[in-house]
């Protein structure tokens, strides 16, 4: 399923903000142009909206060269507007997380990781077992992830890489506080998508990136 396929069905908003807030939030940085076109309104109508965002301190505008003439405005989520998509209760996530590493220690919370990890791979292998190619896998994998909050799609580069993309992080509190949340989830898309495939983290959310993004490669 690919990020426009996932805006306009998997997420249904009632207000033209909400959709505003939802595209800039799966594909970053756009002029209001783009998001009309996206949204099937005019650019005009947009802009309209991002003003009232603007306001509302939910997006910010950066004006980026574009040739000759005027540069071209695009808009961006703030901070603000990021926290619309919130991390699923990031704070009792996180203080349960450092009680368990200051109570029973760190290598509990190994234990947990890893526990939780095996979990996760399984359920991934039941799901992908009708899957033949790399591409059905990666296909699958955007499948479930998508369906536990990420924001998934799969994609194809120009050159022929696959792409597994996430916009959104449901766990980045916790990922945040112990980076082992993300090693683990890299080990089980290795593990699951086959022998043989590299997966590079190329974009990283709690390094800072807009989302996370895995270039997957089948060994030539």
């Amino acid at each position: 399923m690919s990020s426009d396929d996932l805006e306009k069905q998997d997420w249904s908003p009632r207000s033209a903000a909400e959709r505003i807030l939802m595209a800039l939030k799966m594909h970053g940085a756009l002029t209001s142009a783009e998001l009309g076109a996206r949204l099937g309104t005019t650019g005009e109508a947009a802009r309209q909206q991002l003003v009232k965002l603007a306001e509302d301190g939910l997006v910010a505008d950066e004006r980026k060269p574009a040739g000759r003439g005027r540069p071209a405005v695009h808009w961006h989520l703030t901070e603000k507007g990021q926290a619309r998509f919130p991390d699923t209760h990031a704070a009792l996530t996180v203080d349960i997380l450092r009680s368990i590493s200051g109570v029973l220690g760190e290598d509990a919370l190994d234990r947990i990781i890893h526990a939780r990890e095996a979990t996760t791979q399984a359920l991934y292998e039941e799901a992908m077992a009708d899957c033949v190619t790399l591409g059905d896998r990666v296909g699958k994998l955007a499948e479930l992830r998508n369906a536990e909050g990420y924001m998934a799609a799969a994609e194809k580069g120009e050159d022929g890489e696959l792409r597994l993309v996430e916009n959104h992080c449901p766990i980045c509190a916790a990922a945040t506080f112990c980076q082992g949340f993300c090693r683990a989830e890299k080990a089980v898309f290795e593990n699951v998508l086959g022998d043989g495939v590299s997966v590079e983290r190329v974009e990283h959310i709690v390094g800072g990136g807009r989302r996370c993004t895995y270039v997957i490669r089948e060994a030539g």
